[in-house]
């Protein structure tokens, strides 16, 4: 089987997707989100990267992100899924003792991740809308600026998300 390669060699937003171990619903609760959403944040500042939308499901995420550097994409995925990692475990066995017993000693998150490299604007809206409609495809909401752990609302409305949403050219 030919290994999936992700080429950061340009300067090109990257839509990625990411999921829980096994696609178990382990975001399914607000504080759940929350550190995943506060992870995306710290780690593109540490990075001085940008996000252009993002979208928390209960068992998996996407996000389009872009960097003013190549070769940043596989640090930041790692980072980010690390550190949310250890948060997520600290919340289950603190707080939702029932997700602890659902992961038992199982990652968090599946080890891989995609990404998909954007490189025109029509490609950048396409993925916006295919990742803003998530929770309507899934059935969790009717419309999708109900949804509140994603970037729609900063674009119908221009209200905070919790992450600065900025475009890339």
């Amino acid at each position: 089987m030919a290994k999936h390669r992700i080429y950061d060699d340009q300067l090109f937003a990257h839509f990625v997707t990411f999921s829980c171990f096994h696609r178990r619903r382990l975001l399914d609760h607000d504080r759940a989100k929350k550190i995943v959403l506060g992870g995306l944040n710290s780690q593109l500042i540490r990075q001085n990267g940008r996000c252009v939308g993002y979208v928390i499901m209960p068992d998996h995420v996407h996000s389009v992100v872009w960097f003013p550097e190549t070769k940043q994409l596989s640090h930041f995925m790692k980072q980010w899924k690390q550190r949310t990692s250890v948060e997520l475990r600290k919340l289950f066995e603190t707080r939702l003792t029932r997700y602890a017993e659902l992961i038992a000693n199982d990652p968090i998150w599946q080890r891989k991740y995609y990404a998909f490299h954007v490189n025109n604007h029509q490609k950048l809206e396409e993925k916006l809308t295919y990742m803003h409609m998530n929770p309507v495809r899934a059935r969790l909401i009717e419309t999708a600026t109900d949804w509140q752990w994603s970037s729609t609302r900063w674009y119908e409305y221009r209200q905070s998300v919790g992450v600065p949403i900025q475009w890339v050219e």
